[in-house]
C-alpha cells in the first residue's frame, strides 16, 4: 500500500482538522491549572497592596510613638531681620529680638597683574594670615616654580586645609588674586597674604570678617555665624539682616502638628481599612468578588489589628480612643469627633502622649501596633510568606502545566497515527472498490455483446 504523505489525502475526509479538534478537547484539561496560577497572581498582587496599605500605616504609628511629636513648638516671628526654628525643647515664651550686625567672611585681592606673568622662578610657599584680636594664625601654601596667577589660585583651591576660596578677577589692566574665607566671623577671617615678591595684598581691598551681633530681650549675644543656635534653648535663629526695629519671635506649642500626626493616623488606618474591604468583598454567585475573599492571611492580620486598636492603653485618664474623640464604626473605620479631640490636644497633651507613646517602648498604642505591623510586613512576616506560598503554588502549576502539554502532544500524536492507518485504509479500500466497479461493467458489457 502506498503511503500518504498528507492525512486525509487518501480518505477524502478532513482527518487534520479533527485532530486538530480532539487537540483543542485536550487542551480543555490546562484551564483549571491557568485559572488556578490567575488566581495566584491576583492573589499576589493584592498581597502587594495590602503590603502598602500596611506600610502608610506604620509610618503614621512610628510618629505618634515618638514623645517628642507630643512636645512640638512652633515659633511665630513678626518683623524682619531674622528667622526661627523651635524644637520640642524649646519653652514657651515671648522674645524680643534686634540684629544689629550680620556675620560675614574675610577677603582680599592682590596687585593687579598679567595673566601669564611667571610669579615665582622657584618653590615657594604662600602664607595666609587669620584671625583678629590676638588669635592670629597662619597656612602656608605651596606654591610651584614657574607659576602664573591661575596656576596660583587652582594651588589654594587644592589645599583643603586652605582656609579660602580664590578667585581671578580682572579690573581692566590686568588680573587681581581674590581671596574669601571660607568661614564668617572675626577668628575666621583673612588678615592678609605674603610669600610671593610678584605678588603682594592690595591694603585698599582687605575686607576685615566680622561675627554677627543681636540682642534678645535686652541681652546682647555674639556668634561666628548667622546660624545662632541655643541663644534660645531649643532655637535656632537665622540671621537675614541688620534690624530696623525689634522683631517679636513667640514660641508656642504646636497644637496642629499633633493633631496632623493623629489625623495622619486615623486617614491611613481607614485607607487600609478600605483596602482590605474591597479585597475582601463578597458580591454573590455568579459576580466578582474580591481578590482575598475567605483569604486566612487576611483574617489574621483584620483580628491582630482588631486586638490592638480595640485595647486599653497609658496610665493617665486616657486609656481609649473614645475618650480624645475617636469612635470605631461598623466597618471597623475610625471616625473623629474634632472637637473633641482638639479639646484632648488642648488641655491633656500629657495624657495623649502616655496612651500612644506609653512610658516603654510598646507600652502605647501605637508602640503596640508598630510592633504588630512590623511582625506583618517583615521580610519574614505573614504577607510575605503568603507571598512566597502562592509563588510556590505557581511554579508547582507550571510544572504540572508542562506534564499535562507534554501528555496532549503524546496524545495528539497518537491520533494523528491512527488517523494515517485509518486513511490508508479507506484509500485502500476506495482503490478496491474502484477496481471491482471495473470489472463489473467489464462483465457486464461482455453480457449485453
Amino acid at each position: 500500500m502506498a503511503s500518504i504523505s498528507a492525512l486525509g489525502v487518501g480518505s477524502g475526509l478532513d482527518l487534520s482538522g479533527l485532530v486538530d479538534q480532539l487537540k483543542a478537547a485536550e487542551r480543555q484539561k490546562l484551564v483549571p491549572i491557568l485559572e488556578q496560577q490567575s488566581a495566584q497572581k491576583t492573589k499576589i498582587s493584592a498581597y502587594g497592596r495590602l503590603q502598602s496599605a500596611m506600610d502608610r500605616v506604620q509610618t503614621a504609628v512610628v510618629k505618634l510613638n515618638d514623645l517628642a511629636t507630643f512636645k512640638q513648638q512652633k515659633s511665630t516671628v513678626t518683623g524682619e531681620g531674622v528667622l526661627a526654628a523651635a524644637s520640642e525643647k524649646a519653652n514657651p515664651g515671648r522674645y524680643e529680638v534686634t540684629v544689629t550686625q550680620l556675620a560675614r567672611g574675610g577677603s582680599a585681592a592682590s596687585n593687579s597683574v598679567a595673566l601669564d606673568q611667571e610669579l615665582t622662578a622657584a618653590d615657594t610657599k604662600l602664607t595666609l594670615n587669620f584671625g583678629a584680636d590676638g588669635t592670629q594664625k597662619s597656612h602656608e601654601v605651596s606654591i610651584k616654580a614657574g607659576s602664573t596667577l591661575a596656576d596660583v589660585r587652582d594651588q589654594i583651591n587644592a589645599d583643603k586645609e586652605s582656609g579660602v576660596t580664590a578667585s581671578l578677577i580682572n579690573d581692566g589692566s590686568g588680573y587681581r588674586l581674590a581671596l574669601s574665607s571660607k568661614e564668617t566671623g572675626k577668628d575666621a577671617s583673612l588678615t592678609g597674604f605674603s610669600g610671593l615678591t610678584s605678588l603682594s595684598m592690595d591694603p585698599a581691598t582687605l575686607r576685615a570678617g566680622q561675627d554677627a551681633e543681636l540682642n534678645v530681650n535686652g541681652i546682647a549675644i555674639t556668634s561666628k555665624t548667622n546660624r545662632v543656635e541655643e541663644a534660645i534653648q531649643g532655637v535656632t535663629l537665622n540671621l537675614t539682616a541688620v534690624s530696623q526695629s525689634p522683631s517679636t519671635l513667640v514660641i508656642e506649642r504646636d497644637d496642629n502638628s499633633l493633631k496632623e500626626a493623629i489625623n495622619a493616623f486615623v486617614s491611613n488606618y481607614n485607607e487600609m481599612k478600605s483596602t482590605v474591604g474591597r479585597m475582601t468583598q463578597f458580591n454573590g454567585a455568579g459576580e466578582t468578588s474580591g481578590e482575598l475573599v475567605g483569604d486566612r492571611t487576611v483574617r489574621t492580620i483584620e483580628n491582630r489589628l482588631r486586638q490592638d486598636i480595640t485595647g486599653n492603653f497609658g496610665t493617665g485618664d486616657i486609656t481609649r480612643l473614645s475618650q480624645m474623640g475617636i469612635d470605631i464604626d461598623k466597618q471597623g473605620r475610625l471616625k473623629v469627633d474634632e472637637a473633641k479631640l482638639d479639646e484632648a490636644i488642648a488641655n491633656n497633651s500629657e495624657g495623649l502622649a502616655a496612651f500612644f507613646a506609653g512610658d516603654t517602648k510598646e507600652g502605647g498604642l501605637a508602640g503596640r501596633m508598630s510592633a504588630t505591623l512590623k511582625e506583618i510586613t517583615a521580610d519574614e512576616g505573614i504577607i510575605k510568606s503568603s507571598i512566597g506560598s502562592a509563588e510556590l503554588r505557581i511554579d508547582s502549576l507550571d510544572q504540572r502545566k508542562l506534564r499535562m502539554e507534554a501528555s496532549i502532544e503524546r496524545s495528539t500524536e497518537r491520533y494523528r497515527k491512527q488517523f494515517a492507518v485509518l486513511d490508508g485504509m479507506i484509500a485502500q479500500m476506495n482503490s478496491m472498490s474502484s477496481y471491482l466497479g471495473q470489472q463489473f461493467d467489464l462483465m457486464s458489457n461482455m453480457q449485453k455483446k
